[in-house]
């Protein structure tokens, strides 16, 4: 795959290829056209080449910003009911996604989450009501764009630990934007390293070694291995 914008080649010659419930990261500096990518690969943009996903592939896009207005009068409820009418589906994706408190039970959620306005939403639950909006179609294929961006460490754990569970539940594909190494090895099986082309792509405890993040990153980079259970 290529994509070009009047002169400007943004990317060249970027090939691979992802399995059922893998988890794909994708990595590289600012303008290394992770976005592009996924805009390419949901056909929004022109572009050379092929992208093939199998017959009857459903995707769901989280993008990496998505910003909602303080004063608009919507609430979680109807922001999901705009994909899902029936509400004892919507109370399982929620409960799922982890917008429910254990301490007061359901009638919390349903009185304090699903009538919240998305505008008033925390980063973390506004990026687990999004998961949970992809859900509800039932998607085979999530693109996730920098799933934690303006999220605090501990959300941002909860967020990866949310979607590497979702994988489990529901046989999910993922692939994500990421700029965090230690998440890469500890939630990816697989890494596509990018730069304009494709620098590397394979398992991240083999690929990921001092010479490719030079390559992507510039200057005197090192890497350790991380081991996780």
């Amino acid at each position: 795959m290529s994509v070009g914008f009047e002169n400007n080649q943004v990317l060249e010659n970027i090939s691979f290829e992802t399995q059922k419930g893998d988890v794909l990261a994708i990595v590289g500096p600012n303008g290394a056209g992770k976005s592009v990518l996924f805009r390419a690969l949901l056909g929004l943009i022109p572009h050379g080449g092929k992208v093939h996903w199998n017959k009857d592939t459903k995707i769901s896009y989280i993008p990496q910003k998505f910003s909602i207005d303080k004063d608009l009068p919507l609430s979680v409820n109807e922001f999901l009911k705009f994909k899902e009418k029936n509400h004892e589906k919507i109370m399982t994706i929620v409960k799922a996604v982890g917008l429910y408190d254990e301490q007061h039970g359901p009638h919390h959620l349903e009185h304090h989450i699903l009538k919240q306005r998305v505008g008033w939403l925390s980063g973390g639950q506004l990026q687990r009501v999004l998961i949970a909006w992809s859900l509800l179609e039932k998607p085979d294929v999530l693109l996730f764009d920098e799933p934690t961006t303006g999220i605090d460490i501990g959300g941002e754990e909860s967020i990866y630990n949310l979607l590497h569970k979702m994988k489990e539940q529901h046989g999910l594909t993922i692939l994500l934007i990421s700029h965090d190494l230690n998440i890469v090895y500890k939630y990816a099986n697989n890494v596509l390293c990018l730069n304009k082309e494709m620098i590397c792509h394979g398992a991240p405890s083999a690929v990921l070694d001092s010479s490719a993040l030079q390559k992507l990153y510039g200057g005197d980079v090192s890497v350790y291995k991380h081991s996780h259970g």
